[in-house]
């Protein structure tokens, strides 16, 4: 696709292969970026290929483990052999692993604290090499509106989430002299799989609590990635997006 808002960036979308991660990469594609998209299996990079060119959008593949340094690493050297530099990086890459904290193991904990918010350090701490140098950039982090106002049973996902919170307000502060913004979105009950796995009562009582009265759509929050992605959005950094139908409000 060319044209566009974008047509001149590259975009690199962790995550993207599928759920919120490819509704957020295949806007960005729509509005010109050129893609580069990471998943977790060689299968899942073959899947959101084959989908952007249905799609129409020009981008490339990445098998990534963002809880791995090394995996970080190995994307790090590959982009420089391939002369690409993210102009725009979406953190959106994350796990969860639900439990009640009495029972909560050591790895569970660790697991997404690693994934969630160490993962954010590492990718945005390798694409601020190429933005640093271009002296423009554009850093949207993926938290959830579970990291504004807690949830039972998700006290590591809660404590990642929040942590990308001020995260970013930090590296906003860091790299705004250099034409760098850093935004988050922060999602609330969006429609996905994990969603439509729900029984009705489990999701009345969820939408009960929405004052829209519905689930979010993953296109939703990918359009508000792409605004905060846009020329447009060059004076708002530091910033969180709610994207989440009333749920919380601040």
């Amino acid at each position: 696709m060319s044209g566009g808002e974008l047509q001149n960036q590259v975009a690199l979308v962790t995550g993207a292969s599928r759920g919120l991660g490819a509704a957020i990469a295949a806007e960005l594609g729509r509005r010109g970026g050129r893609l580069i998209g990471t998943a977790t299996t060689p299968e899942g990079v073959e899947r959101m290929i084959e989908r952007w060119r249905e799609q129409g959008v020009r981008g490339v593949g990445r098998v990534l483990d963002v809880s791995l340094p090394e995996s970080v690493r190995e994307l790090g050297a590959w982009l420089r052999a391939e002369g690409l530099a993210p102009t725009i990086l979406v953190n959106n890459a994350g796990i969860n692993r639900d439990g009640l904290l009495a029972r909560m193991s050591e790895e569970d904990w660790a697991a997404v604290l690693e994934t969630d918010l160490t993962s954010v350090y590492r990718l945005s701490r390798l694409c601020l090499r190429f933005m640093l140098k271009a002296r423009y950039g554009r850093i949207i982090n993926i938290s959830s509106v579970i990291g504004e106002i807690g949830n039972p049973g998700q006290c590591n996902y809660a404590a990642a989430k929040a942590g990308i919170l001020g995260f970013s307000m930090a590296l906003a502060r860091e790299v705004a002299a250099r034409n760098i913004t850093v935004n988050v979105v922060t999602p609330g009950f969006i429609r996905s799989d994990m969603s439509a796995s729900l029984s009705r009562e489990q999701q009345e009582q969820i939408l009960a609590r929405v004052p829209l009265g519905r689930l979010g759509e993953p296109e939703e929050v990918a359009s508000a990635v792409a605004f905060l992605a846009a020329p447009g959005a060059a004076y708002i950094t530091g910033g969180i997006l709610r994207v989440n139908g009333g749920l919380h409000m601040a």
